[in-house]
């Protein structure tokens, strides 16, 4: 459509925002298992959303094309991504030894689709980035993605592809200096690995700490050699509210964003750090995780906003729609509109969840303590660092992709001005959730048997 795209003035900053959103109708079909807590039909739920809340009409809508084996091999192992695109439900059990070596089984099961599921989460990431990297918008969407425990070499956390690191790296075609974001309720453990050691992309992630997936983030890890200062880790405590999350993002972010000064920014919403998540232990509201984006997308730098976590499906599908609209600069009504999922959402209809009474276990002194020590490592970083190009990889073509082109695209380079550090030692791995067993009157799970039914539908609503 010829105004597909352009978004309304919003906030102080009062500037229109082109944002491209990346959606495939099969997504909602892929499905972990049951009683697994990973649902891709949140998707399907988050695109009902914004279909009626009338957000389609406002955004470019791309459907991505499938990320190929060497797109995949940009920064994953040639034997993990053949390993990731031949095993079956079917074959698994005849490679226990490399279902083992590439910690596929449990968090991480085998199902139909997998290897498709894996290219269409990645595409829409790397899709988003060329968007970004040729100016065709300001802000991408990608609600599919987010998936930040992935290695080099294995599966984790039930994220199989690093589609956040192939995203960086095609953002590092264009811009010197690329920042990372994650406000999922797990540490980006798979992010801030990959990119330990350089000090072209800085890594941020404000996360639960303690005895909790994946183990990593502690506030004293700051990167190594050239990285040293350039990963950031914010170590929390359960129950952190909007007030207590805010009064560390802003003072940090904005330090970052004054320092480091990145040409584009990727955001990782996962929503698991929402009150009331299924398997997280933080106490954020909707409008609370909003103003994570909101204070983002202020500053006016090309922003990927990508999904992640998050295990109450109806909570997840209400955050990344609102999020769609603090980048579209929309604010929402609260009372939903009637949909194909809309009982899902009761009794109150609404868009927006009250937060709950737990304790907040993050004291006032704890919150400065930890500020006071990032802002003083980000003290240490005199100035942007400096990158002399000598060759950059040519920008990647990417036909216009509406929802029912086919175009091949020529993504990656063979070549990257950008290693990836993939000598560093795995960083140690524990088990991200017993799955817990359904509760009686839990919506998402009331109709998980419904939805094996539903598998083979198509999303009914229309892409544009």
């Amino acid at each position: 459509m010829e105004t597909g795209g352009n978004s309304l003035p919003s906030g102080p900053d009062g500037v229109k925002r082109k944002v491209s959103y990346f959606y495939d109708p099969e997504v909602g079909n892929y499905y972990y298992g049951q009683g697994h807590p990973m649902k891709p039909h949140r998707i399907r739920m988050t695109h009902a959303l914004l279909a009626h809340y009338g957000l389609l009409q406002h955004m470019h809508v791309l459907k991505p094309n499938p990320a190929r084996d060497k797109d995949l091999c940009r920064f994953h192992a040639d034997d993990y991504v053949a390993f990731l695109r031949s095993i079956t439900p079917e074959t698994q059990q005849e490679q226990l030894r490399q279902l083992k070596r590439f910690n596929v089984g449990e968090d991480c099961p085998v199902f139909d689709g997998l290897y498709s599921f894996c290219q269409t989460y990645a595409g829409g990431s790397v899709g988003g980035a060329v968007k970004l990297n040729h100016g065709h918008c300001d802000i991408a969407v990608n609600w599919a993605g987010g998936l930040h425990h992935a290695k080099k070499c294995e599966a984790s956390g039930f994220c199989y592809v690093n589609d956040i690191v192939l995203a960086i790296l095609e953002l590092l075609k264009v811009h010197e200096r690329v920042l990372y974001v994650d406000i999922d309720i797990h540490h980006g453990d798979g992010v801030e690995e990959a990119f330990y050691t350089t000090d072209r992309v800085m890594t941020v992630s404000f996360h639960k700490f303690g005895d909790y997936f994946p183990g990593t983030g502690d506030i004293r890890d700051i990167g190594y050699g050239k990285g040293k200062y350039y990963s950031l880790n914010v170590p929390l405590d359960d129950g952190i509210d909007d007030e207590s999350y805010q009064s560390l993002f802003k003072p940090i972010m904005g330090k970052v964003m004054e320092v480091f000064r990145p040409g584009a920014v990727v955001l990782q919403c996962g929503a698991d750090s929402l009150s009331g998540d299924r398997l997280g232990c933080f106490n954020l509201s909707i409008k609370g995780h909003a103003e994570c984006v909101k204070f983002m997308r202020s500053f006016n730098v090309p922003l990927l906003l990508l999904g992640g976590g998050g295990y109450t499906i109806r909570n997840v599908a209400r955050c990344w729609c609102y999020e769609t609209g603090v980048a579209l600069g929309i604010e929402l009504d609260d009372k939903m509109p009637q949909h194909e999922y809309y009982e899902y959402f009761g009794p109150d209809y609404t868009l927006h969840v009250a937060p709950s009474n737990m304790e907040n276990k993050n004291s006032r002194h704890l919150l400065e303590e930890i500020r006071s020590k990032l802002l003083d490592n980000l003290s240490k970083l005199q100035h942007a660092p400096s990158v002399q190009f000598q060759e950059r990889p040519p920008d990647t073509e990417l036909p216009e992709m509406e929802e029912d082109h086919d175009g091949e695209d020529e993504r990656f380079d063979p070549d990257s001005d950008m290693d990836v550090d993939d000598e560093r030692k795995p960083l140690p791995s524990r088990v991200k959730s017993e799955f817990p067993e359904p509760e009686a009157k839990d919506m998402d799970d009331i109709r998980e048997n419904e939805h094996n039914r539903e598998l083979d539908l198509k999303c009914s609503e229309p892409l544009a």
